[in-house]
């Protein structure tokens, strides 16, 4: 076909759409129909091509369930679901910078009272988190609503486990000076799962599935932006190749090392803990 004929084909695509009701649907899937046309004639997909691509996301669907979500790995892994971070970011510059939500957030975490514990046995170095939560003019926000998760030291988020455990997550309120505190393990370097057809994808352009040890944050207050957020060690071999793009130096903090002692909390422990301080700042709505 020629290239009018090419054109005429994406025209005629574009202007079935021209009836949709809603503005922002119509914007949307004729800006899709546009550019995923324009990616199939800038390489001249062929047919087998075409058909491989059609196998790869029907694979990526049936082995998406309840506790794994392939299609958001797929995001992460192609820079899609930074890009999107970084088009909705915050507008107040210290307000805390956002990362990728990633797949292994729940929505029924335990409530852990302030200074408890989310780590419920999963294995690990114990780790004293604390910080503040506040507002971009420095106004202490209490009663923010903290959810963090992370994995276990062998790199397993509670959903990958046998069985319905719920460990190595939980959701807190900040005190009345926005303060808080909590238990969990010192989070490690881990990879991606690459069982599936993402991890296909990436073997086959010889991109590593590492992501850098992190702490998940979702945190959320009545007039003020949700953040979404990981803490990163600072320490960490992998800080500067992240398979799903996600580190940004704001959110680079150091870990600190303790022996056997007495905690901030009073805990008497017999061997060796962690310990990491992170203030979080939320944007006004």
């Amino acid at each position: 076909m020629t290239e009018d004929r090419l054109q005429a084909v994406t025209d005629e695509v574009v202007a079935s759409f021209a009836e949709t009701k809603d503005d922002r649907l119509r914007e949307i899937v004729t800006s899709l129909t546009r550019h995923l046309h324009a990616f199939a004639r800038d390489i001249a997909l062929t047919q087998e091509e075409w058909e491989a691509g059609i196998d790869f996301l029907t694979r990526v669907g049936h082995i998406t369930d309840a506790k794994r979500q392939e299609f958001i790995l797929l995001s992460d892994v192609l820079g899609l679901s930074m890009l999107t971070v970084g088009i909705n970011a915050p507008t107040t510059a210290n307000a805390t910078e956002s990362t990728v939500f990633g797949p292994f957030f729940v929505d029924d975490a335990p409530e852990v009272a302030l200074g408890g514990d989310i780590a419920v046995g999963v294995k690990g170095r114990p780790c004293w988190v604390s910080g503040s939560v506040t507002a971009t003019d420095g106004s202490p926000i209490a009663g923010a609503r903290i959810e963090v998760w992370e994995a276990d030291e062998d790199g397993f988020y509670d959903v990958q486990y046998a069985g319905d455990k719920l460990a190595g997550r939980g959701w807190l309120s900040s005190g009345t000076g926005g303060e808080y505190r909590f238990w969990s393990v010192r989070p490690s370097a881990y990879p991606i799962p690459e069982d599936g057809p993402v991890g296909d994808l990436l073997h086959a352009t010889g991109r590593g599935p590492m992501r850098p040890a992190h702490l998940h944050f979702k945190v959320s207050a009545p007039g003020h932006r949700t953040v979404i957020t990981h803490i990163f060690d600072s320490s960490d071999t992998y800080l500067d190749r992240d398979a799903v793009f996600g580190v940004k130096p704001s959110l680079v903090v150091d870990f600190a090392e303790h022996g056997p002692g007495t905690a901030p909390d009073g805990r008497e422990l017999d061997s060796g803990w962690a310990s990491v301080a992170f203030d979080i700042v939320l944007e006004k709505l």
